[in-house]
């Protein structure tokens, strides 16, 4: 899953992306009203977490094109301000949930889970297919009684399978949902993913495979008799 932080203070972003990494999300940061928006016209995020206090602009003005581009986008205010009038308008306006700071890192995710549920996204469900069983909350992965040792990205991979089972993923949608801005991704590190995966799956003895469709993507389905 592959958030949006849209905040100016460095060191709170700096925690909040580590946080957020650690929980198995991709996170990309802005620290501008301007890059942000930026950054929303152009990637298909599974929520944004925005501060309101912005050094270019007031954050209220992004709820606007974040409600025209992702309409039912979870969107989670962040807000210094002690005045119930920018949190009333911040959710008239399309916002979902807000937090007030300081606040707690743990609360921070669960808030975050819990309207990415309620916007039918299911971040907080666990997941099922032909034995595999995935629990976003747990972070934790099996096939039957059978654990799954799996990095970051390849826990992703897998939950990004799950939730898009018997459909094919291309490789742009693995690199836009798994990796953030500026990260280095060499030109086969999709591929050497999923390699890893499949063994992983295989060693679990796992009734599903992951099938390369060549020149299309991959898809996640019943392995073949």
């Amino acid at each position: 899953m592959r958030i949006l932080l849209i905040e100016d203070n460095k060191k709170l972003a700096d925690v909040i992306c580590d946080v957020m990494r650690s929980h198995g999300f991709t996170v990309d940061w802005m620290a501008t009203a301007q890059d942000g928006e930026a950054a929303i016209a152009s990637v298909s995020y599974d929520a944004v977490v925005l501060d309101l206090g912005l050094p270019d602009r007031d954050g209220l003005t992004l709820i606007g094109p974040i409600r025209k581009i992702a309409p039912i986008m979870p969107l989670l205010i962040l807000t210094a301000r002690d005045a119930s009038t920018s949190v009333i308008d911040a959710l008239e306006m399309g916002a979902d949930d807000y937090l007030a700071k300081p606040f707690m890192m743990g609360v921070l995710i669960a808030r975050l889970r819990a309207i990415m549920r309620r916007g039918a996204i299911t971040q907080g469900t666990v997941l099922h297919y032909r034995g595999i069983e995935l629990d976003p909350s747990r972070h934790s992965a099996n096939v039957g009684t059978t654990d799954l040792s799996l990095s970051r990205r390849e826990y992703a991979a897998l939950e990004l399978f799950l939730r898009r089972a018997n459909r094919v993923l291309s490789k742009a949608e693995f690199e836009e949902s798994l990796y953030g801005f500026g990260e280095e991704l060499s030109s086969n590190a999709i591929e050497v993913l999923i390699h890893r995966l499949r063994k992983k799956l295989d060693a679990a003895k796992s009734m599903v495979d992951i099938h390369t469709l060549r020149g299309i993507g991959y898809m996640l389905a019943e392995r073949a008799a």
